[in-house]
């Protein structure tokens, strides 16, 4: 059965606060150049724990993956969306970093030195007619899709629950709506907020802490979620959410380390 505490749980609950704690200080250092700049440059405390997301929602989906496989209620199309997302944000964490290529100070090839709107080997900022890929394409499917899924589905389940039963039916979810609802305040506060050419970089974020945190929340702690979890034991899970949570937080001083070792840079000249 789902579990109704879902704005209580301590593992979404610890999302929105690194979430607010990010937004915080980002306004802080608004009239900071400086500040601005390194939070939200490349390699800076925002971009890493961007990658660090994804690989670590890389990794739960495909445990989930690996587990319901071997349960004979499985479904292919479950499989096929555990498995393609596990995919999916495994590709996303590489592209954010572009392939480690400025930590291991690789040369772009001549393609993506052409091609490319930052000169980097990744495919998410390869030209497209005025733009890249990225602000052209794929920022329009990801704020479609996450108005779906965040908000559109999740309303209409209140009124229509076989809604969310069809949804985890293809191995899917639906977020908590207080969650969703504070996520997309969040992007939106700092959209309105913040004036910097990277500012949209502070929404990706919030999307990858708020996955991260429901990705977890529903498949392993059943929160929203109506379909049996992966870990059985009440207590068990009461304990593995606290450690999550716990976790979370560690990702956070971790991608605040990762910023400062990989040198995030200083703002370009006037």
């Amino acid at each position: 059965m789902a579990n109704k505490k879902s704005f209580l749980h301590p593992v979404i609950a610890t999302g929105i606060l690194i979430n607010i704690f990010v937004l915080v200080l980002a306004v802080l250092a608004r009239d900071d150049t400086a500040a601005l700049w390194r939070l939200l440059v490349e390699d800076g405390i925002v971009e890493w724990m961007q990658f660090l997301c994804f690989t670590v929602l890389a990794m739960l989906l495909g445990f989930a993956f690996f587990e319901r496989l071997k349960r004979a209620d499985r479904g292919v199309l479950e499989l096929l969306a555990l498995g393609g997302l596990s995919l999916l944000c495994a590709l996303a964490a590489l592209e954010e970093i572009s392939w480690f290529q400025r930590v291991l100070n690789v040369q772009s090839s001549e393609f993506f030195l052409q091609n490319n709107r930052q000169g980097e080997t990744n495919i998410h900022n390869l030209a497209v007619g005025s733009g890249s890929l990225h602000k052209n394409v794929l920022l329009k499917l990801i704020f479609i899709v996450g108005i779906t899924h965040n908000l559109i589905l999740p309303l209409v389940a209140r009124f229509k629950p076989g809604v969310q039963r069809w949804v985890e039916k293809l191995g899917l979810y639906l977020p908590p709506l207080s969650a969703s609802v504070i996520y997309l305040v969040l992007v939106a506060l700092s959209h309105a907020l913040i004036e910097h050419p990277r500012k949209g970089e502070l929404g990706e974020m919030f999307g990858a802490v708020h996955y991260l945190a429901t990705v977890f929340a529903a498949y392993f702690a059943g929160v929203n979620y109506t379909r049996p979890t992966l870990f059985e034991n009440p207590a068990d899970i009461r304990r593995l959410s606290a450690l999550f949570a716990s976790w979370m937080v560690f990702l956070l001083m971790v991608a605040w380390m990762l910023s400062a070792g990989a040198g995030a840079g200083a703002p370009p000249a006037a």
